[in-house]
Protein backbone atom coordinates (compact mmCIF):
# COMPACT_ATOMS: atom_id res chain seq x y z
CA UNK A 1 0.00 0.00 0.00
CA UNK A 2 0.88 3.61 -0.34
CA UNK A 3 -0.01 5.53 2.24
CA UNK A 4 0.32 9.34 3.34
CA UNK A 5 0.90 10.36 6.97
CA UNK A 6 -0.66 14.12 7.69
CA UNK A 7 -0.43 16.44 10.72
CA UNK A 8 -1.56 19.35 12.26
CA UNK A 9 0.19 19.90 15.32
CA UNK A 10 4.44 19.89 15.74
CA UNK A 11 3.00 16.70 18.35
CA UNK A 12 0.72 15.37 15.59
CA UNK A 13 4.00 15.65 12.95
CA UNK A 14 6.13 14.14 15.18
CA UNK A 15 3.83 11.40 15.55
CA UNK A 16 3.50 10.73 11.78
CA UNK A 17 7.16 10.82 11.10
CA UNK A 18 7.50 8.02 13.55
CA UNK A 19 5.02 5.91 11.82
CA UNK A 20 5.83 6.44 8.46
CA UNK A 21 9.57 5.49 9.68
CA UNK A 22 8.35 2.19 10.75
CA UNK A 23 5.67 1.31 7.73
CA UNK A 24 7.06 0.52 4.28
CA UNK A 25 5.59 3.07 1.48
CA UNK A 26 4.30 5.47 4.01
CA UNK A 27 5.27 9.27 3.49
CA UNK A 28 5.20 11.93 6.15
CA UNK A 29 3.05 14.74 4.39
CA UNK A 30 2.95 18.41 5.26
CA UNK A 31 0.56 20.85 4.63
CA UNK A 32 0.78 23.87 3.01
CA UNK A 33 -2.62 24.28 1.48
CA UNK A 34 -5.02 23.78 4.55
CA UNK A 35 -6.04 20.67 5.88
CA UNK A 36 -8.98 19.96 3.56
CA UNK A 37 -7.22 20.85 0.53
CA UNK A 38 -3.96 18.91 1.55
CA UNK A 39 -6.49 15.61 1.88
CA UNK A 40 -8.31 16.44 -1.32
CA UNK A 41 -4.84 16.60 -3.17
CA UNK A 42 -3.53 13.28 -1.75
CA UNK A 43 -6.91 11.19 -2.54
CA UNK A 44 -6.25 9.73 -5.68
CA UNK A 45 -2.53 9.17 -5.12
CA UNK A 46 -2.42 7.44 -1.63
CA UNK A 47 -4.24 3.59 -1.27
CA UNK A 48 -4.42 5.11 2.39
CA UNK A 49 -4.62 8.47 4.78
CA UNK A 50 -2.96 8.50 8.14
CA UNK A 51 -4.37 11.69 9.50
CA UNK A 52 -2.89 12.81 13.05
CA UNK A 53 -6.01 14.84 14.08
CA UNK A 54 -9.35 15.45 14.90
CA UNK A 55 -12.36 13.42 13.39
CA UNK A 56 -14.41 16.25 12.65
CA UNK A 57 -11.88 17.99 10.41
CA UNK A 58 -11.20 14.64 8.43
CA UNK A 59 -14.57 13.93 8.03
CA UNK A 60 -15.35 17.35 6.16
CA UNK A 61 -12.53 16.54 4.01
CA UNK A 62 -13.44 13.24 2.70
CA UNK A 63 -17.03 13.71 2.61
CA UNK A 64 -17.72 15.32 -0.97
CA UNK A 65 -15.05 12.14 -2.04
CA UNK A 66 -16.31 9.60 -0.89
CA UNK A 67 -17.44 6.87 -3.89
CA UNK A 68 -17.42 3.09 -2.84
CA UNK A 69 -15.37 0.90 -0.72
CA UNK A 70 -13.96 -0.55 -3.90
CA UNK A 71 -12.54 2.66 -4.80
CA UNK A 72 -11.65 4.73 -1.46
CA UNK A 73 -8.54 4.45 -0.01
CA UNK A 74 -8.52 3.86 3.57
CA UNK A 75 -8.53 6.83 6.02
CA UNK A 76 -7.16 6.36 10.17
CA UNK A 77 -7.35 9.35 12.39
CA UNK A 78 -4.97 9.40 15.52
CA UNK A 79 -5.05 12.01 18.50
CA UNK A 80 -1.37 13.32 18.91
CA UNK A 81 -0.72 11.40 21.57
CA UNK A 82 -1.40 8.02 19.42
CA UNK A 83 -3.90 6.88 21.88
CA UNK A 84 -6.75 5.37 19.84
CA UNK A 85 -6.43 5.25 16.12
CA UNK A 86 -9.73 4.97 14.46
CA UNK A 87 -10.24 3.06 11.45
CA UNK A 88 -12.69 5.66 9.93
CA UNK A 89 -12.87 4.61 6.00
CA UNK A 90 -12.47 1.79 3.87
CA UNK A 91 -11.74 -0.94 6.64
CA UNK A 92 -12.27 -4.07 4.74
CA UNK A 93 -10.93 -4.25 1.18
CA UNK A 94 -9.26 -0.81 1.77
CA UNK A 95 -7.42 -2.30 4.51
CA UNK A 96 -7.96 -0.05 6.66
CA UNK A 97 -8.76 -2.00 9.80
CA UNK A 98 -5.59 -4.41 8.93
CA UNK A 99 -3.60 -0.34 9.07
CA UNK A 100 -4.62 0.73 12.21
CA UNK A 101 -4.01 -2.68 14.19
CA UNK A 102 -0.38 -1.90 12.64
CA UNK A 103 -0.14 1.76 13.34
CA UNK A 104 -1.45 0.99 16.60
CA UNK A 105 1.24 -1.40 17.69
CA UNK A 106 3.68 1.24 16.90
CA UNK A 107 1.81 4.35 19.01
CA UNK A 108 0.87 1.78 22.04
CA UNK A 109 -2.63 2.56 21.22
CA UNK A 110 -5.88 1.01 21.00
CA UNK A 111 -7.25 0.40 17.41
CA UNK A 112 -10.56 1.44 17.32
CA UNK A 113 -12.56 -0.97 14.57
CA UNK A 114 -16.43 -0.73 14.45
CA UNK A 115 -17.02 -2.90 11.22
CA UNK A 116 -19.66 -5.69 12.55
CA UNK A 117 -17.64 -8.86 11.09
CA UNK A 118 -14.68 -7.85 13.32
CA UNK A 119 -16.44 -7.13 16.35
CA UNK A 120 -18.57 -10.21 16.44
CA UNK A 121 -15.74 -12.21 15.23
CA UNK A 122 -17.81 -13.29 12.07
CA UNK A 123 -16.26 -14.23 8.73
CA UNK A 124 -16.28 -10.90 6.35
CA UNK A 125 -17.60 -11.46 3.52
CA UNK A 126 -15.98 -8.88 1.33
CA UNK A 127 -12.94 -10.08 2.43
CA UNK A 128 -13.34 -13.65 1.83
CA UNK A 129 -14.56 -12.89 -1.72
CA UNK A 130 -11.94 -10.84 -2.74
CA UNK A 131 -9.40 -13.78 -1.44
CA UNK A 132 -10.84 -15.90 -3.46
CA UNK A 133 -10.98 -13.61 -6.40
CA UNK A 134 -15.38 -13.61 -6.65
CA UNK A 135 -16.93 -10.78 -8.06
CA UNK A 136 -19.88 -9.62 -7.01
CA UNK A 137 -22.36 -8.84 -9.04
CA UNK A 138 -24.84 -7.29 -7.57
CA UNK A 139 -22.48 -5.87 -4.90
CA UNK A 140 -25.67 -3.44 -3.16
CA UNK A 141 -26.66 -7.53 -1.43
CA UNK A 142 -23.35 -7.62 0.38
CA UNK A 143 -24.22 -5.47 3.32
CA UNK A 144 -27.54 -6.85 3.51
CA UNK A 145 -26.04 -10.69 3.76
CA UNK A 146 -23.54 -9.23 6.04
CA UNK A 147 -25.94 -8.00 8.41
CA UNK A 148 -28.20 -11.54 8.12
CA UNK A 149 -24.53 -13.11 9.13
CA UNK A 150 -24.17 -11.02 12.12
CA UNK A 151 -27.84 -11.09 13.36
CA UNK A 152 -28.16 -14.97 12.50
CA UNK A 153 -25.05 -16.32 13.25
CA UNK A 154 -24.44 -17.93 9.43
CA UNK A 155 -25.45 -17.84 6.32
CA UNK A 156 -26.30 -20.21 3.48
CA UNK A 157 -24.29 -20.86 0.15
CA UNK A 158 -25.44 -22.60 -2.80
CA UNK A 159 -22.05 -23.49 -5.25
CA UNK A 160 -22.77 -24.57 -8.50
CA UNK A 161 -19.56 -23.96 -9.78
CA UNK A 162 -16.96 -26.25 -10.50
CA UNK A 163 -14.62 -25.80 -7.92
CA UNK A 164 -13.31 -26.47 -3.96
CA UNK A 165 -13.71 -23.54 -2.38
CA UNK A 166 -13.01 -24.07 1.82
CA UNK A 167 -16.07 -22.32 3.77
CA UNK A 168 -15.58 -20.24 6.79
CA UNK A 169 -17.43 -22.07 9.53
CA UNK A 170 -20.24 -19.59 9.39
CA UNK A 171 -20.91 -20.26 6.22
CA UNK A 172 -23.40 -23.22 5.67
CA UNK A 173 -23.28 -24.91 2.36
CA UNK A 174 -27.62 -26.18 0.72
CA UNK A 175 -28.40 -27.42 -2.35
CA UNK A 176 -30.89 -25.29 -3.94
CA UNK A 177 -30.36 -21.77 -4.97
CA UNK A 178 -33.66 -20.62 -3.82
CA UNK A 179 -32.54 -21.68 -0.33
CA UNK A 180 -29.35 -19.54 -0.35
CA UNK A 181 -27.94 -16.03 0.69
CA UNK A 182 -24.70 -16.20 -1.11
CA UNK A 183 -24.91 -17.80 -4.60
CA UNK A 184 -21.33 -19.15 -6.63
CA UNK A 185 -21.68 -19.58 -9.91
CA UNK A 186 -20.29 -18.87 -13.23
CA UNK A 187 -24.53 -19.60 -14.84
CA UNK A 188 -26.65 -16.77 -14.77
CA UNK A 189 -29.38 -19.16 -14.04
CA UNK A 190 -29.30 -19.47 -10.32
CA UNK A 191 -28.96 -15.81 -9.73
CA UNK A 192 -31.99 -14.85 -11.67
CA UNK A 193 -34.37 -17.49 -10.07
CA UNK A 194 -33.20 -16.02 -6.63
CA UNK A 195 -32.41 -12.37 -7.19
CA UNK A 196 -32.38 -11.63 -3.72
CA UNK A 197 -29.30 -13.45 -3.10
CA UNK A 198 -25.93 -11.73 -3.14
CA UNK A 199 -24.62 -13.56 -6.93
CA UNK A 200 -20.87 -14.21 -6.77
CA UNK A 201 -18.22 -15.09 -9.81
CA UNK A 202 -15.71 -17.29 -9.60
CA UNK A 203 -13.16 -16.61 -12.86
CA UNK A 204 -12.85 -20.41 -13.59
CA UNK A 205 -13.86 -20.12 -17.41
CA UNK A 206 -11.81 -20.11 -20.82
CA UNK A 207 -12.92 -18.80 -23.99
CA UNK A 208 -11.19 -20.91 -26.91
CA UNK A 209 -11.29 -18.75 -30.36
CA UNK A 210 -10.67 -19.76 -34.07
CA UNK A 211 -11.23 -17.44 -36.70
CA UNK A 212 -11.10 -16.42 -40.44
CA UNK A 213 -8.09 -14.41 -41.81
CA UNK A 214 -9.53 -10.60 -41.02
CA UNK A 215 -12.11 -11.06 -38.20
CA UNK A 216 -12.59 -7.67 -36.55
CA UNK A 217 -13.06 -7.40 -33.05
CA UNK A 218 -16.69 -6.93 -33.72
CA UNK A 219 -16.65 -10.43 -34.80
CA UNK A 220 -15.94 -11.65 -31.78
CA UNK A 221 -17.64 -8.98 -29.44
CA UNK A 222 -20.82 -10.59 -31.20
CA UNK A 223 -19.88 -14.31 -30.69
CA UNK A 224 -18.68 -14.05 -27.09
CA UNK A 225 -22.18 -11.87 -26.17
CA UNK A 226 -24.44 -14.46 -27.88
CA UNK A 227 -22.42 -17.17 -26.84
CA UNK A 228 -22.99 -16.21 -22.93
CA UNK A 229 -26.52 -15.72 -23.82
CA UNK A 230 -27.42 -18.61 -25.19
CA UNK A 231 -25.58 -20.69 -22.69
CA UNK A 232 -26.24 -18.45 -19.49
CA UNK A 233 -22.53 -17.62 -18.78
CA UNK A 234 -21.26 -14.45 -16.62
CA UNK A 235 -18.89 -12.58 -19.29
CA UNK A 236 -17.24 -11.94 -15.72
CA UNK A 237 -15.95 -16.29 -14.87
CA UNK A 238 -14.30 -15.36 -18.63
CA UNK A 239 -10.39 -14.86 -17.36
CA UNK A 240 -8.42 -15.95 -20.24
CA UNK A 241 -9.00 -16.26 -23.94
CA UNK A 242 -6.74 -19.38 -26.58
CA UNK A 243 -6.14 -19.68 -29.78
CA UNK A 244 -3.69 -21.68 -32.36
CA UNK A 245 -0.12 -19.65 -32.81
CA UNK A 246 -1.10 -18.69 -36.62
CA UNK A 247 -3.58 -16.25 -35.07
CA UNK A 248 -0.87 -14.38 -32.87
CA UNK A 249 -1.14 -11.34 -35.01
CA UNK A 250 -4.65 -11.26 -35.94
CA UNK A 251 -5.37 -7.94 -35.22
CA UNK A 252 -9.33 -8.37 -34.35
CA UNK A 253 -8.40 -11.32 -31.76
CA UNK A 254 -5.57 -9.28 -29.97
CA UNK A 255 -7.92 -6.24 -30.45
CA UNK A 256 -10.67 -8.13 -28.70
CA UNK A 257 -8.56 -9.16 -25.68
CA UNK A 258 -7.20 -5.84 -24.99
CA UNK A 259 -10.92 -4.69 -24.79
CA UNK A 260 -12.08 -6.88 -22.96
CA UNK A 261 -8.58 -7.05 -21.12
CA UNK A 262 -8.23 -11.11 -20.86
CA UNK A 263 -5.21 -12.47 -21.82
CA UNK A 264 -4.28 -14.90 -24.25
CA UNK A 265 -2.83 -17.83 -24.73
CA UNK A 266 -1.37 -19.74 -28.21
CA UNK A 267 -0.80 -23.47 -28.64
CA UNK A 268 0.64 -24.92 -31.08
CA UNK A 269 -0.81 -27.36 -34.02
CA UNK A 270 1.06 -30.09 -32.46
CA UNK A 271 -0.06 -29.01 -28.66
CA UNK A 272 -3.71 -28.65 -29.70
CA UNK A 273 -3.82 -32.48 -31.53
CA UNK A 274 -2.82 -33.87 -28.08
CA UNK A 275 -6.57 -33.17 -26.73
CA UNK A 276 -8.61 -36.29 -27.69
CA UNK A 277 -12.37 -36.66 -28.59
CA UNK A 278 -12.75 -33.63 -29.82
CA UNK A 279 -14.90 -32.84 -33.18
CA UNK A 280 -12.67 -32.77 -35.57
CA UNK A 281 -12.47 -30.27 -38.70
CA UNK A 282 -11.32 -31.20 -42.10
CA UNK A 283 -11.16 -27.66 -43.29
CA UNK A 284 -9.76 -26.48 -40.10
CA UNK A 285 -6.88 -29.25 -40.66
CA UNK A 286 -6.03 -27.92 -44.06
CA UNK A 287 -5.71 -24.83 -43.07
CA UNK A 288 -4.59 -24.97 -39.65
CA UNK A 289 -2.85 -28.14 -39.48
CA UNK A 290 -4.58 -28.96 -36.40
CA UNK A 291 -7.93 -31.00 -35.81
CA UNK A 292 -9.82 -28.62 -33.91
CA UNK A 293 -8.68 -25.17 -32.62
CA UNK A 294 -11.22 -23.86 -30.41
CA UNK A 295 -12.28 -26.57 -28.14
CA UNK A 296 -8.44 -27.65 -27.16
CA UNK A 297 -7.11 -24.46 -26.85
CA UNK A 298 -9.75 -23.57 -24.45
CA UNK A 299 -9.16 -27.00 -22.58
CA UNK A 300 -5.62 -26.44 -23.07
CA UNK A 301 -5.67 -22.72 -21.11
CA UNK A 302 -7.93 -24.00 -18.66
CA UNK A 303 -5.88 -26.82 -17.56
CA UNK A 304 -2.33 -24.48 -17.69
CA UNK A 305 -2.45 -23.95 -14.35
CA UNK A 306 -3.21 -28.02 -13.01
CA UNK A 307 0.13 -29.75 -11.74
CA UNK A 308 -0.65 -32.69 -13.53
CA UNK A 309 -1.18 -31.20 -16.81
CA UNK A 310 -4.76 -32.23 -16.92
CA UNK A 311 -6.70 -30.05 -19.49
CA UNK A 312 -10.04 -28.17 -18.40
CA UNK A 313 -13.40 -29.41 -18.90
CA UNK A 314 -15.36 -28.34 -21.83
CA UNK A 315 -18.72 -27.23 -21.11
CA UNK A 316 -19.58 -24.91 -24.14
CA UNK A 317 -18.83 -26.84 -27.79
CA UNK A 318 -17.83 -25.26 -30.68
CA UNK A 319 -20.14 -22.68 -31.84
CA UNK A 320 -19.69 -21.54 -35.23
CA UNK A 321 -20.59 -17.83 -36.73
CA UNK A 322 -19.11 -16.27 -40.13
CA UNK A 323 -16.04 -15.71 -39.48
CA UNK A 324 -15.72 -16.76 -35.61
CA UNK A 325 -16.08 -20.26 -33.84
CA UNK A 326 -16.18 -20.36 -30.09
CA UNK A 327 -15.98 -22.62 -27.24
CA UNK A 328 -15.51 -22.74 -23.48
CA UNK A 329 -13.71 -24.98 -21.07
CA UNK A 330 -14.13 -24.92 -17.08
CA UNK A 331 -10.86 -25.70 -14.87
CA UNK A 332 -11.47 -29.17 -13.02
CA UNK A 333 -12.55 -28.74 -9.64
CA UNK A 334 -9.89 -25.72 -8.92
CA UNK A 335 -9.37 -24.37 -5.61
CA UNK A 336 -10.32 -20.60 -5.47
CA UNK A 337 -7.38 -19.78 -3.44
CA UNK A 338 -5.14 -20.53 -6.72
CA UNK A 339 -7.51 -19.71 -9.11
CA UNK A 340 -6.79 -17.00 -12.12
CA UNK A 341 -5.93 -13.71 -10.50
CA UNK A 342 -8.83 -12.07 -12.79
CA UNK A 343 -7.10 -8.99 -15.09
CA UNK A 344 -8.15 -5.26 -13.29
Amino acid sequence: MKIAAIAITRGGQALAERIAARIDGCDCCTITDGVIATIQRLWPRYDGLICVMAAGIVVRAIAPLCHDKKNDPCVLVIDEKGQFVISLLSGHLGGGNALSRKVAAITGGTAVITTASDVTGHTAIDLWAARHYLRALNPLAMALVSAKLINDGCVHIFIDADNDCELPDDFKAVDSANRADIILSYSTTPSSEHPEALALCPPVLFLGLGCNRGAVAADFEQAFTELCLQHRLHRHAIVGIASIDLKENEAGLLQFASDNNLPISFYSAEELNRIEGLTLSSAVLAATGAYGVAEPAAMLAAGSDDAEGKPGKLIVRKIKWKDVTAAVAVRQRVNLTTATTPQE
